[in-house]
């Protein structure tokens, strides 16, 4: 089954990770790119939680950015954010599945406003990843949007990397001009099926590794 496909005037590209103001603020002065953050809370400061927001608020985001001509846009908020991690904390320190339950509960939230239409996945996720650790083999990180997330839909997940903010923005920018088409996403129920089925270090140990490796 193949999901729900946007039908938009531009491409919506959601930045998972951990970007800072600087990068952010790199990123909104491209000319091709317009950057869409949700809402901030009645006294907060602008733009706090931004990565943190609930299932929610980051539809309502993606919603205001579907609105929007432009190259790319930009959204600095994920309706999967809870799923990525609950799933993550499932090989938290161990390397092997556990905790499950809180997977579960926000796999069914994200489902459930999925499927009232209350959001729509977006063309792309540009993931801003950690740098890997000489510990840290390749394609053996517990990464929900490198590794479940990427390897049911190889071409519409893409990662930079960098030791500094300058460096992050212009690595994000270059995989924005370099996205790839290639078959929409399917459901969510088959994502998370995959998610479950998945542990860190199978990409790197399977033959097509390297058509999804976590930071090719």
């Amino acid at each position: 089954m193949i999901g729900r496909v946007r039908r938009n005037p531009s491409t919506v590209v959601v930045l998972a990770g951990q970007p800072s103001e600087q990068v952010l603020a790199a990123l909104g002065r491209s000319l091709n790119v317009v950057l869409v953050r949700p809402e901030s809370p009645p006294g907060g400061p602008k733009g706090a939680g931004d990565g943190g927001v609930g299932v929610a608020a980051a539809a309502e985001t993606l919603r205001r950015a579907a609105g929007i001509s432009a190259s790319y846009v930009v959204v600095t908020a994920d309706p999967l954010r809870g799923v990525a991690e609950a799933w993550q904390a499932m090989w938290a320190i161990t390397g092997e599945a556990h905790g499950s339950d809180e997977f579960e509960l926000r796999a069914a939230e994200a489902m459930a406003s999925w499927q009232a239409k209350q959001f729509e996945l977006p063309d792309y996720y540009l993931v801003l990843a950690k740098e890997a650790s000489p510990s840290e083999p390749e394609g053996t990180r517990a990464d929900f949007h490198l590794g479940p997330l990427r390897a049911v839909r190889p071409n519409r997940v893409s990662a930079a990397t960098g030791a500094s903010p300058e460096v992050q923005a212009d690595a994000l920018l270059s995989e924005l001009g370099s996205l790839r088409h290639g078959p929409w996403w399917p459901s969510l129920a088959e994502i998370f099926a995959a998610a479950r089925r998945f542990y860190p270090g199978s990409l790197a140990e399977s033959p097509a590794s390297g058509q999804a490796s976590l930071l090719s």
